[in-house]
This record gives structure tokens, sequence and C-alpha cells, in this order.
């Protein structure tokens, strides 16, 4: 099979979905309306001093972005990555992933920023208004990672693999710089582990009715060097036994087994049937974005002729 390339060329604008069109209106109509009216910050963003009673901001702040470049880089990551993975997913699934891991997210920040305010003592961290919809960008370059992990950028040359733990060491360094890239840092890590979690033990795959991915390739030390991936495994197992118990990712697993003897390669065979559902849906896309190119090409030159 072909291994299509991620390409930006013609065709950019096509093949984007009404439903991330949808999604993007919410997300500038967001910013316009905390623009245009300030005070509507305090009952869409998550403030963690008001969250209680203004439970509802665990949902709305994963839509609210208050500066331009946020709305902007949020759309086009909506857009251009959300083009690739709805086809994939499903529009339900698709919805799905979209409002757990902005919800938990949000949860993690109200979390995070109440235990800061005991250690420190600062109120900051308790009427800081918390927004944005980078945590689930970050939860689609997971998704990216998953489906297409051996697809290399144009120019770049980088694999898709690495676009997650790309971001968060960008944005670790950028945040040495200014404070606005360190208030983005909590929000971009939960949104990345987040949704590794929720694609690793609780997506329902419908085609075989089993939910997560156990794959060794999709393992949470993937996100690291491989040398350090010795250090992450036994950590990584600590955490899971911890937070999750036994995951029913696991036990769907065993469904692979005869008898009690596990099918030898099924975690690698369920990988490599994702990665090529992933590859056909994209190679699919790229041909289409190519014909609607070269028909557009083709009506422009007879026009010009008449």
């Amino acid at each position: 099979m072909s291994n299509p390339s991620l390409s930006l060329g013609t065709g950019l604008f096509s093949g984007i979905t009404k439903l991330c069109k949808g999604l993007a209106v919410i997300l500038i109509s967001g910013h316009i309306v905390v623009h245009l009216f300030p005070s509507s910050l305090t009952y869409l963003a998550l403030i963690p001093a008001r969250t209680i009673p203004f439970v509802w901001n665990l949902i709305t702040a994963g839509y609210i972005e208050q500066s331009v470049y946020g709305v902007v880089v949020s759309t086009f990551g909506l857009l251009f990555i959300g083009k690739l993975l709805q086809p994939i997913w499903g529009s339900r699934e698709f919805l799905k992933f979209i409002f757990v891991v902005n919800f938990l997210t949000s949860v993690c920040l109200f979390i995070t920023a109440i235990a800061l305010y005991y250690i420190t003592r600062q109120e900051i961290y308790l009427y800081m208004p918390l927004s944005g919809f980078h945590g689930v960008i970050s939860g689609f370059l997971v998704g990216i990672k998953q489906i297409i992990p051996d697809q290399e950028l144009p120019l770049l040359k980088i694999k898709t693999k690495w676009l997650p733990s790309i971001a968060i060491l960008l944005c670790i360094a950028i945040s040495f710089w200014t404070l606005e890239a360190a208030a983005y840092l909590p929000t971009i890590i939960s949104g990345t582990y987040i949704s590794w979690i929720y694609l690793r033990y609780w997506q329902t795959k419908p085609e075989t009715k089993h939910r997560g991915d156990p794959s060794e390739d999709f393992a949470f030390s993937t996100f690291f060097p491989e040398i350090l991936r010795p250090v992450i495994d036994p950590i990584a197992s600590i955490f899971h036994r911890l937070l999750c118990g036994r995951s029913d990712v696991f036990d769907d697993a065993q469904s692979y087994a005869l008898g009690s003897e596990h099918l030898p390669g099924s975690d690698s065979i369920e990988s490599s049937r994702r990665r090529e559902r992933g590859a056909r849906a994209l190679e699919e896309r790229l041909a289409a974005e190519r014909l609607a190119a070269a028909r557009s090409e083709l009506q422009r030159d007879a026009s010009e002729n008449v």
C-alpha cells in the first residue's frame, strides 16, 4: 500500500467537514462575545474560586479563546486536523472525544489551580480566568500519533508520532520567556495526557467491539525518546494501577486469546489495521483534493479560452 504524505499544497482548504466548520464558528463566536462583553468571561471561563456554583465553566471554558492568537491557532488546528480525524473516527466519536477531553482537561486545571493555591497561598491561582481549546488541539495531535504515526511532515521530515511531545517541549521552552505561554502549559499537558487515556482505554471501536488501544506502539513511554523508555515504563505501570486499575482495554485484549493462550501478535495486528485505515483515509482525502484542484484548473482554462 502506498504511503501518503501530509500534503499542504493545492486543496488545503478543501475537504473541511461541516462539523469542524460549525465548531470553528463556536470558537470564533465565543471570542467575539468575551471581546465585546468582557464581564461574560466571569461566567464562561474557568475561574476556580467561582466554579462552585458556576460548574458549567468546566464545559464552556474550553470553547472560549481570550486572545486573537489563541482563536486563530485553535480554529486552524480544528479545521485542518479535524478533517483528517473525523472521517476515520466518525462524527459521533469525534464529538465525544472533544467533549470528554475538554471536560476532563478543565477538571485537571481546576484541581491544579486549587493545589497551587494551597501550596503558595497566592490568590491569583483562584481568580485567574482559564480557558481555551488548545487542550483539545493537543489531543488531536495524540490522535494523529495513534492513526498515522509514521507519516512524515513535509519539509520538516519529522514523523507525526512526535508531534504531541514536540508541542509540549516547545511550550515549556517558550514559557521561560513569556508568562502567557506558561499559562497554556497546564492545559496542553492535561489535554495530551487525557486524550491518551481516552484513546488508550476508553475509545470504542465499532468494527471490533473492543475498547482502547493496547498496542505497544501506543504505550505512554512512546511519547519519550527510546533511551528513556526503560525508566518511564515502570513509572507508567504504577500510575496505571493507581488510576486505572484493571482497565477494560486489557480485558478486551484477552478476547483475542484462544483458551488460556494469547494469540501471538494480536496487538500488532490491530495496530497495523488501525494504521492502514488511517493511511487509506488520508490517501483518499488527498486524492479527492487533487481531483478537485484539477477540475478547478480545467474550468479556469476553459473560461479563459472562451
